[in-house]
Protein backbone atom coordinates (compact mmCIF):
# COMPACT_ATOMS: atom_id res chain seq x y z
CA UNK A 1 0.00 0.00 0.00
CA UNK A 2 1.15 3.33 -1.43
CA UNK A 3 0.34 6.24 1.07
CA UNK A 4 0.20 9.51 -1.38
CA UNK A 5 -0.48 13.07 -0.07
CA UNK A 6 -1.61 15.94 -2.46
CA UNK A 7 -1.86 19.38 -2.24
CA UNK A 8 -4.18 21.79 -3.90
CA UNK A 9 -6.84 19.04 -3.73
CA UNK A 10 -9.75 21.64 -4.69
CA UNK A 11 -8.08 22.51 -7.98
CA UNK A 12 -8.67 21.19 -11.34
CA UNK A 13 -5.59 18.97 -11.25
CA UNK A 14 -6.33 18.37 -7.25
CA UNK A 15 -9.84 17.01 -8.49
CA UNK A 16 -8.52 14.95 -11.56
CA UNK A 17 -5.67 13.28 -9.23
CA UNK A 18 -7.83 12.68 -6.33
CA UNK A 19 -10.67 11.09 -9.13
CA UNK A 20 -7.93 8.85 -10.29
CA UNK A 21 -6.11 7.74 -6.99
CA UNK A 22 -8.93 7.15 -5.11
CA UNK A 23 -10.28 4.20 -7.42
CA UNK A 24 -6.60 2.80 -6.99
CA UNK A 25 -6.95 -0.28 -4.13
CA UNK A 26 -2.96 -0.39 -3.75
CA UNK A 27 -2.48 3.45 -2.92
CA UNK A 28 -3.95 5.19 0.55
CA UNK A 29 -4.78 8.94 -0.44
CA UNK A 30 -4.55 11.65 1.75
CA UNK A 31 -6.33 15.15 0.06
CA UNK A 32 -5.54 18.67 1.18
CA UNK A 33 -6.11 22.00 0.59
CA UNK A 34 -7.05 25.50 2.01
CA UNK A 35 -9.94 25.43 4.04
CA UNK A 36 -13.35 22.91 2.98
CA UNK A 37 -12.70 19.97 1.22
CA UNK A 38 -15.07 21.01 -2.16
CA UNK A 39 -14.81 17.63 -3.99
CA UNK A 40 -17.80 16.46 -5.13
CA UNK A 41 -17.23 12.63 -3.75
CA UNK A 42 -16.05 11.68 -0.13
CA UNK A 43 -14.99 7.90 -1.20
CA UNK A 44 -11.57 6.49 -1.29
CA UNK A 45 -9.53 9.15 0.57
CA UNK A 46 -9.11 11.24 3.64
CA UNK A 47 -9.24 14.68 3.14
CA UNK A 48 -6.86 17.19 6.38
CA UNK A 49 -7.42 20.80 5.67
CA UNK A 50 -3.81 22.36 5.05
CA UNK A 51 -2.71 25.90 4.20
CA UNK A 52 0.72 25.47 1.94
CA UNK A 53 1.46 29.27 3.08
CA UNK A 54 1.79 28.21 7.09
CA UNK A 55 5.01 26.07 7.88
CA UNK A 56 3.61 24.40 11.14
CA UNK A 57 0.37 23.24 9.52
CA UNK A 58 2.44 21.81 6.44
CA UNK A 59 4.96 20.39 8.81
CA UNK A 60 2.66 18.95 11.18
CA UNK A 61 0.13 17.86 8.73
CA UNK A 62 2.84 15.71 6.54
CA UNK A 63 4.71 14.51 10.07
CA UNK A 64 1.09 12.90 10.96
CA UNK A 65 0.55 11.61 7.88
CA UNK A 66 3.74 9.98 7.39
CA UNK A 67 3.19 9.37 3.20
CA UNK A 68 5.66 7.57 0.96
CA UNK A 69 5.29 10.46 -2.03
CA UNK A 70 3.62 14.21 -1.96
CA UNK A 71 2.16 15.56 -5.43
CA UNK A 72 2.78 19.44 -4.83
CA UNK A 73 -0.24 20.55 -7.32
CA UNK A 74 -1.15 23.59 -5.10
CA UNK A 75 -0.11 27.09 -6.98
CA UNK A 76 -0.98 30.82 -7.24
CA UNK A 77 -1.32 30.23 -11.19
CA UNK A 78 -3.47 33.41 -12.62
CA UNK A 79 -0.06 35.08 -14.60
CA UNK A 80 -1.36 38.65 -14.67
CA UNK A 81 -2.28 38.28 -10.57
CA UNK A 82 1.67 37.10 -9.95
CA UNK A 83 2.41 40.38 -11.82
CA UNK A 84 0.54 42.38 -9.62
CA UNK A 85 0.67 40.55 -6.23
CA UNK A 86 4.24 39.65 -6.46
CA UNK A 87 3.75 38.86 -2.74
CA UNK A 88 1.10 36.63 -2.48
CA UNK A 89 2.76 35.09 -5.81
CA UNK A 90 6.10 33.98 -4.02
CA UNK A 91 4.59 33.03 -0.74
CA UNK A 92 2.32 30.50 -2.15
CA UNK A 93 4.38 29.52 -5.61
CA UNK A 94 8.34 29.18 -3.67
CA UNK A 95 7.86 29.79 0.31
CA UNK A 96 5.38 27.13 0.29
CA UNK A 97 7.15 24.79 -1.70
CA UNK A 98 10.50 25.31 0.81
CA UNK A 99 8.05 24.22 3.69
CA UNK A 100 6.55 20.98 1.28
CA UNK A 101 10.75 20.51 0.95
CA UNK A 102 11.33 20.47 4.76
CA UNK A 103 8.05 18.08 5.55
CA UNK A 104 9.36 15.89 2.97
CA UNK A 105 12.88 16.09 4.14
CA UNK A 106 11.48 15.03 7.52
CA UNK A 107 9.60 12.59 6.54
CA UNK A 108 11.95 10.88 3.97
CA UNK A 109 8.59 11.75 1.13
CA UNK A 110 9.47 11.27 -2.31
CA UNK A 111 8.02 14.68 -3.92
CA UNK A 112 6.54 15.34 -7.30
CA UNK A 113 6.39 18.94 -7.71
CA UNK A 114 4.15 20.18 -10.75
CA UNK A 115 5.80 22.95 -12.78
CA UNK A 116 5.54 25.56 -16.18
CA UNK A 117 6.38 26.14 -19.40
CA UNK A 118 6.19 29.79 -18.51
CA UNK A 119 9.66 29.15 -16.87
CA UNK A 120 11.02 29.55 -20.63
CA UNK A 121 10.74 32.65 -22.93
CA UNK A 122 9.17 31.20 -25.76
CA UNK A 123 11.58 32.36 -28.43
CA UNK A 124 12.82 28.33 -29.68
CA UNK A 125 9.83 25.69 -28.39
CA UNK A 126 8.95 23.12 -28.31
CA UNK A 127 11.23 22.50 -25.30
CA UNK A 128 12.88 19.18 -24.19
CA UNK A 129 13.33 18.84 -20.34
CA UNK A 130 17.08 19.96 -21.32
CA UNK A 131 16.03 23.03 -22.39
CA UNK A 132 17.36 26.29 -20.19
CA UNK A 133 14.75 28.51 -18.80
CA UNK A 134 14.62 32.17 -19.24
CA UNK A 135 11.11 33.57 -17.39
CA UNK A 136 9.86 36.61 -18.31
CA UNK A 137 6.63 37.03 -15.92
CA UNK A 138 6.76 37.28 -12.55
CA UNK A 139 4.74 34.04 -12.53
CA UNK A 140 7.45 32.08 -14.34
CA UNK A 141 10.06 33.28 -12.14
CA UNK A 142 8.07 32.38 -8.86
CA UNK A 143 8.01 28.47 -10.40
CA UNK A 144 11.69 28.70 -11.83
CA UNK A 145 12.43 29.34 -8.40
CA UNK A 146 10.35 26.78 -7.23
CA UNK A 147 12.02 23.63 -9.23
CA UNK A 148 15.29 25.23 -7.82
CA UNK A 149 14.31 24.42 -4.05
CA UNK A 150 13.32 21.28 -5.15
CA UNK A 151 16.46 20.05 -7.28
CA UNK A 152 18.83 21.63 -4.74
CA UNK A 153 16.81 20.21 -1.51
CA UNK A 154 18.70 16.76 -1.01
CA UNK A 155 15.49 14.90 -1.07
CA UNK A 156 14.37 12.47 -3.70
CA UNK A 157 11.87 14.54 -6.48
CA UNK A 158 10.61 14.31 -9.94
CA UNK A 159 9.62 17.63 -11.66
CA UNK A 160 6.05 17.48 -14.22
CA UNK A 161 6.05 20.53 -16.11
CA UNK A 162 2.81 21.02 -18.06
CA UNK A 163 1.50 23.59 -20.58
CA UNK A 164 -2.10 25.10 -20.85
CA UNK A 165 -3.89 22.77 -18.80
CA UNK A 166 -7.87 22.83 -19.88
CA UNK A 167 -10.85 20.42 -18.08
CA UNK A 168 -14.04 20.64 -16.41
CA UNK A 169 -13.84 20.96 -12.33
CA UNK A 170 -16.43 20.63 -9.92
CA UNK A 171 -17.57 23.94 -8.23
CA UNK A 172 -14.83 26.00 -10.29
CA UNK A 173 -15.69 29.11 -11.97
CA UNK A 174 -12.81 28.75 -14.05
CA UNK A 175 -13.42 28.54 -17.71
CA UNK A 176 -11.03 27.42 -20.46
CA UNK A 177 -10.11 27.82 -24.43
CA UNK A 178 -12.94 25.01 -25.18
CA UNK A 179 -15.47 26.41 -23.17
CA UNK A 180 -15.31 29.72 -24.01
CA UNK A 181 -14.74 28.89 -27.66
CA UNK A 182 -18.26 26.99 -27.55
CA UNK A 183 -20.46 29.35 -25.71
CA UNK A 184 -19.40 32.67 -27.62
CA UNK A 185 -20.24 30.66 -30.76
CA UNK A 186 -23.40 29.40 -29.18
CA UNK A 187 -24.54 32.75 -28.44
CA UNK A 188 -23.35 34.09 -32.05
CA UNK A 189 -20.55 36.07 -30.73
CA UNK A 190 -17.30 37.04 -32.55
CA UNK A 191 -14.39 36.11 -30.89
CA UNK A 192 -10.75 37.23 -31.60
CA UNK A 193 -8.21 34.69 -31.15
CA UNK A 194 -4.29 34.77 -31.50
CA UNK A 195 -2.29 32.80 -33.84
CA UNK A 196 0.92 34.00 -32.73
CA UNK A 197 1.52 32.44 -29.44
CA UNK A 198 1.89 28.36 -29.24
CA UNK A 199 1.49 25.86 -26.87
CA UNK A 200 0.83 21.86 -26.01
CA UNK A 201 -2.82 22.24 -24.62
CA UNK A 202 -2.91 19.24 -22.17
CA UNK A 203 -6.08 17.75 -21.00
CA UNK A 204 -6.23 18.17 -16.96
CA UNK A 205 -7.24 14.09 -16.66
CA UNK A 206 -3.78 13.40 -18.30
CA UNK A 207 -1.64 15.63 -16.19
CA UNK A 208 -3.07 13.67 -13.32
CA UNK A 209 -1.76 11.02 -14.86
CA UNK A 210 1.47 11.65 -15.70
CA UNK A 211 1.93 12.80 -11.97
CA UNK A 212 0.34 9.93 -10.65
CA UNK A 213 3.05 7.63 -12.72
CA UNK A 214 5.76 10.07 -11.32
CA UNK A 215 4.42 9.80 -7.78
CA UNK A 216 4.11 5.82 -7.51
CA UNK A 217 7.48 4.73 -9.75
CA UNK A 218 8.99 7.63 -7.50
CA UNK A 219 10.64 8.51 -10.78
CA UNK A 220 13.41 10.86 -10.55
CA UNK A 221 14.38 13.72 -12.04
CA UNK A 222 12.46 16.39 -14.99
CA UNK A 223 9.33 15.22 -17.17
CA UNK A 224 7.18 17.45 -19.78
CA UNK A 225 3.95 15.97 -19.15
CA UNK A 226 1.73 17.70 -21.73
CA UNK A 227 -0.69 17.33 -24.46
CA UNK A 228 1.18 15.67 -27.75
CA UNK A 229 0.42 18.40 -30.55
CA UNK A 230 1.96 22.11 -30.62
CA UNK A 231 -1.12 24.68 -31.78
CA UNK A 232 -1.90 27.77 -31.75
CA UNK A 233 -4.89 29.46 -29.67
CA UNK A 234 -6.81 30.05 -33.26
CA UNK A 235 -6.06 26.67 -34.00
CA UNK A 236 -7.33 25.12 -31.20
CA UNK A 237 -10.73 27.58 -31.64
CA UNK A 238 -11.28 26.22 -34.82
CA UNK A 239 -11.07 22.28 -34.06
CA UNK A 240 -13.41 23.46 -31.10
CA UNK A 241 -15.80 24.62 -33.45
CA UNK A 242 -15.57 22.00 -36.03
CA UNK A 243 -16.16 19.50 -33.04
CA UNK A 244 -19.19 20.85 -32.36
CA UNK A 245 -20.66 21.75 -35.52
CA UNK A 246 -20.66 25.80 -34.66
CA UNK A 247 -19.49 28.82 -37.11
CA UNK A 248 -15.96 28.89 -37.46
CA UNK A 249 -16.67 32.53 -39.38
CA UNK A 250 -17.24 33.86 -36.03
CA UNK A 251 -13.67 33.01 -34.75
CA UNK A 252 -11.40 35.83 -36.05
CA UNK A 253 -7.38 35.55 -35.99
CA UNK A 254 -5.61 38.64 -34.13
CA UNK A 255 -2.05 39.02 -32.80
CA UNK A 256 -1.32 38.97 -29.12
CA UNK A 257 -0.15 42.75 -29.40
CA UNK A 258 -3.99 43.73 -29.71
CA UNK A 259 -4.54 42.40 -26.23
CA UNK A 260 -3.43 44.24 -23.16
CA UNK A 261 -2.42 41.77 -20.50
CA UNK A 262 -0.56 42.74 -17.83
CA UNK A 263 2.34 40.17 -17.48
CA UNK A 264 4.04 38.85 -20.44
CA UNK A 265 3.28 36.06 -22.35
CA UNK A 266 6.17 33.47 -24.07
CA UNK A 267 5.11 33.39 -27.41
CA UNK A 268 6.52 29.99 -28.46
CA UNK A 269 6.25 27.13 -25.94
CA UNK A 270 4.87 23.65 -26.31
CA UNK A 271 6.90 20.58 -25.27
CA UNK A 272 8.53 17.76 -26.34
CA UNK A 273 7.01 14.78 -24.39
CA UNK A 274 9.23 11.58 -25.75
CA UNK A 275 11.22 11.03 -22.07
CA UNK A 276 7.69 11.00 -20.48
CA UNK A 277 5.93 8.51 -22.75
CA UNK A 278 9.62 6.02 -22.85
CA UNK A 279 10.33 6.04 -19.01
CA UNK A 280 7.07 6.48 -17.78
CA UNK A 281 4.40 4.72 -20.26
CA UNK A 282 2.69 8.21 -20.19
CA UNK A 283 0.21 8.40 -23.18
CA UNK A 284 -1.71 11.54 -23.52
CA UNK A 285 -5.02 12.35 -25.51
CA UNK A 286 -4.92 14.33 -28.52
CA UNK A 287 -6.59 17.49 -28.66
CA UNK A 288 -9.79 16.02 -30.36
CA UNK A 289 -10.32 13.37 -27.90
CA UNK A 290 -9.42 16.20 -25.34
CA UNK A 291 -12.40 18.08 -26.18
CA UNK A 292 -14.82 14.69 -26.75
CA UNK A 293 -13.83 14.19 -23.39
CA UNK A 294 -15.22 17.71 -22.35
CA UNK A 295 -17.92 17.14 -24.09
CA UNK A 296 -19.23 14.15 -22.19
CA UNK A 297 -18.47 15.57 -19.06
CA UNK A 298 -21.09 18.30 -19.86
CA UNK A 299 -23.31 16.53 -20.36
CA UNK A 300 -22.75 14.21 -16.96
CA UNK A 301 -25.12 15.59 -14.03
CA UNK A 302 -23.71 18.45 -12.05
Amino acid sequence: MTKILITGANGLLGQKLVGLLAQQSDIELIATARGQNRLPFTEGYTYRSMDITDRQQVLDVISDVQPQAVIHGAAMTDVDKCELDKEACWAQNVTATEYIVDACKQTGAFLCHVSTDFIFDGADGPYDESAAANPISFYGWSKYAAEKVVQHSGIRWGIARTVLVYGIAHDMSRSNIILWVKKSLEDGKTIKVVTDQFRSPTLAEDLASGCALIATRQATGIFNISGKEVLTPYEMAIRTADYFGLDKSLITQADASTFTQVARRPPRTGFIIDKARTELGYAPHSFEEGIATLASQLQQPA
